[in-house]
């Protein structure tokens, strides 16, 4: 069982793939999405590999006498590999990524991030898990019906007294408080921390949207980018046979957030007394947690999740709560 757990939040900067095989839908390559409400996700397992990926590619950059000490606890942190693979478990575990927001075209303001109350009702439940019980904000009882919506108290998308998101008209209801809390929070507290997102930061705090949770299903179904790619045949430069496809993303400009659990290092035999050069003799489940803050932080705060890196796909920027 897990004795710590946090958050890692994910804002999409370019159009994420992460497929989940073809499809004899109408895409050909469609994104990942939970099985009981549809919604786009990220399974854990990848997210884990490439945390590991960023851990091991720091290895060349150690002294020879060092190595053996970070690899051990590599395998502490994520599991053994290889021959090593069935010693212990890791001491970290990663949960799916779930959508928090959602970028959706608006008649006025550009975009718009959109939720709705069964993801933040559902993000109260794992920050609770997490620890964070004390919260600036309070939605749990915010009910949000038809074409009714909730922004903060200055939002810029307001035409109106109306919002249009795509094609569809919703009506903004009388102001929240807890609404403007809530985009307060985000801004300040899970936005990318950098000084280049100061811009983000002040939008969000005027251009998020609280709709039903319908639809809000309804844009994560239908307004992910839909892309066609081909593969030309390298003599006559034309589309290969058979090599035209569509493919999914989910857009820039959303977020996501995966649970972190971790507990204290299974590899040490508790019969055996721990050796003194021992890299992981002073590990448990907090110094797992901060392992990881404290390497995304230093020069790993971006990672390529999903396919098509040579696109540029899959670019997210990282923030621990």
């Amino acid at each position: 069982m897990f004795q710590k757990a946090n958050l890692l939040f994910l804002y999409t900067e370019t159009p994420l793939h992460v497929g989940s095989g073809s499809s004899l839908g109408t895409v050909d390559l469609p994104i990942q999405r939970e099985r009981h409400t549809t919604l786009p996700m990220v399974q854990g397992s990848g997210i884990k590999g490439k945390l590991r990926s960023t851990f091991e590619a720091d290895l060349a950059k150690l002294d020879e006498k060092e190595k053996p000490k970070e690899e051990k606890k590599i395998d502490a942190i994520f599991g053994g590999q290889d021959a090593k693979a069935s010693d212990h478990a890791a001491a970290l575990s990663v949960g799916d990524a779930r959508i928090l927001l959602f970028p959706v075209r608006a008649l006025a303001g550009v975009f718009a991030w959109v939720t709705c109350p069964l993801v933040i009702n559902r993000l109260a439940r794992d920050l609770q898990m997490a620890g964070q019980t004390a919260l600036p904000w309070n939605l749990a009882d915010l009910e949000v019906k038809g074409q009714q919506a909730y922004t903060p108290n200055n939002s810029s998308i307001k035409i109106g007294n109306d919002v249009v998101l795509e094609e569809f008209s919703f009506v903004v209801q009388t102001s929240n408080d807890e609404v403007q809390k809530f985009a307060n929070w985000l801004a300040d507290s899970v936005l990318p921390s950098g000084n280049e997102y100061k811009f983000w930061k002040d939008k969000i705090k005027q251009d998020l949207v609280i709709i039903s949770d319908e639809a809000f299903k309804d844009f994560c179904q239908f307004s992910t980018d839909v892309v066609s790619r081909t593969k030309l045949d390298p003599a006559t430069k034309t589309v290969a046979i058979g090599a035209l496809w569509t493919e999914e993303n989910l857009p820039s400009d959303a977020l996501l957030y995966a649970p972190l659990f971790a507990c204290d290092p299974r590899m040490e035999d508790k019969d055996k007394p721990k050796k003194k050069n021992d890299s992981t003799q002073n590990m448990d489940a907090t110094e797992v947690l901060s392992l990881v803050s404290a390497h995304l932080q230093n020069g790993h705060s971006r990672l390529q999740l999903g396919g098509n890196e040579t696109v540029g796909r899959g670019l997210v920027a990282t923030r621990f709560l």
